[in-house]
């Protein structure tokens, strides 16, 4: 279990949105008021709680984040809102501190009311059990369809002193770049600038999150929440120093391997998969070709079946809008050579020694489109019979 971030505690409880008792109310709170950063969702249908956060973000601090689960809170109209708002009221006059240092955050269904009274009459007990211990419980608060829960941690030094930063995530299904999962939480107890913290979270969540995806759909609810304490150090990072760079890789760090929990559990997923393009123009040219093959339902079908189709792949970064000659693309998965210099180079021998390698829970598809140093990735996974069992099924 991760160890506690100074000026940080957390609590869970049920608080009647999902059946059996099961948890789905957690709360993050900073002992005072933290340094705050956020990256929401680009789709245009945005949940209430998405439009109150990055409304009360704007001023660069928070002190507590309202969490449930099994409801989005989203296509709700103005008693969605007034939900949103009466609860972090009540969180706040729980907490001692003013309403507009607590942010909402939902997860699930689509398009159905909060139940607001259940809620908030379990805001009280959930501020009592606030503990530095109380991640773990929390992570498990925050889950939708997920199969289990999702902590990343990195440690910074500072001189002669450690920061941590802890993140805790949830998705499974509906997670597509701009900005991909549905929800994370980031706290440290490093010492860190409000404009710096925002920056560090956009360059890390575009480096992460949004080079993962696993079923083309963009949520309404996407959120990144950064909270920086301070309570380490007083020493605040100069974000072009040194300790800037150590904490931006930390962050990164964090990010990244959150983002490959949630891919590796996509919704019936079994395999993932990092598809690595080299040798294109330029960067975003690499990018845009391992994004359409990640995002190709022929290649996630292949993917699922252990079948190293290499048609499928090149078919894919063909039309992913980059310019390269056809003639000059080399694939592999793993290490075993598929197609080479435009030509396929598969005998019985290497396709089956690249669908044992398909079989693993993962492993990367290299593919190489020219000489250029234009270099790029992105995650995916496999498409197969559970994803689609377990979203025709979501509402019933």
């Amino acid at each position: 279990m991760s160890r506690p971030v100074k000026g940080f505690r957390f609590s869970s409880v049920h608080a009647g949105i999902k059946p059996k008792g099961a948890l789905d109310l957690g709360l993050v709170v900073a002992d005072e008021p933290a340094v705050a950063a956020g990256v929401f969702t680009q789709n245009r249908v945005r949940a209430a709680p998405v439009v109150i956060s990055e409304r009360r973000l704007k001023a660069g601090l928070c002190q507590a984040i309202l969490v449930n689960s099994g409801n989005a809170n989203a296509c709700t109209g103005k008693l969605g809102q007034e939900t949103a708002l009466t609860l972090t009221r009540a969180t706040a006059i729980a907490l001692g501190t003013a309403t507009k240092l607590v942010v909402p955050a939902s997860t699930g269904v689509i398009g159905v009311q909060l139940p607001r009274k259940t809620i908030e009459a379990a805001i009280p007990s959930l501020v009592s059990g606030l503990s530095a211990d109380g991640a773990g419980p929390f992570s498990r608060a925050i889950m939708t369809t997920d199969r289990g829960p999702k902590i990343a941690e990195a440690e910074v030094k500072m001189g002669r002193t450690s920061c941590r930063v802890l993140g805790i995530a949830k998705g499974a299904g509906m997670i597509h770049p701009n900005m991909a999962t549905t929800l994370a939480f980031v706290t440290t107890d490093a010492a860190v600038g409000q404009r710096a913290l925002q920056r560090f979270l956009a360059q890390a969540t575009e480096h992460t999150f949004n080079r993962a995806t696993v079923d083309g759909d963009t949520s309404t609810n996407d959120s990144i929440y950064a909270l920086a304490s301070g309570a380490a150090t007083a020493r605040t990072i100069d974000e072009n120093g040194t300790a800037g760079k150590r904490f931006g890789a930390a962050l990164e760090e964090v990010l990244e391997s959150l983002a490959k929990m949630i891919v590796a559990d996509g919704e019936g997923a079994e395999h993932l998969v990092r598809i690595e393009v080299g040798g294109a123009r330029t960067d975003a040219d690499a990018v845009q070709i391992a994004r359409t093959i990640a995002c190709s339902q022929l290649v996630k079908t292949t993917i699922h079946g252990c079948d190293p189709n290499w048609g499928r792949i090149l078919a894919a970064a063909g039309r992913s809008g980059a310019r390269f000659n056809p003639d000059h693309v080399s694939i592999q998965i793993g290490k075993v050579a598929i197609f080479q210099e435009g030509c396929p180079t598969m005998t019985t021998k290497t396709e089956a020694k690249a669908a044992a390698t398909m079989k693993r829970p993962e492993y990367v598809i290299s593919v190489r489109v020219g000489k250029g140093r234009g270099l790029g990735h992105y995650w995916t996974c496999d498409l197969g019979h559970g994803y689609v069992r377990i979203n025709a099924d979501y509402r019933t």
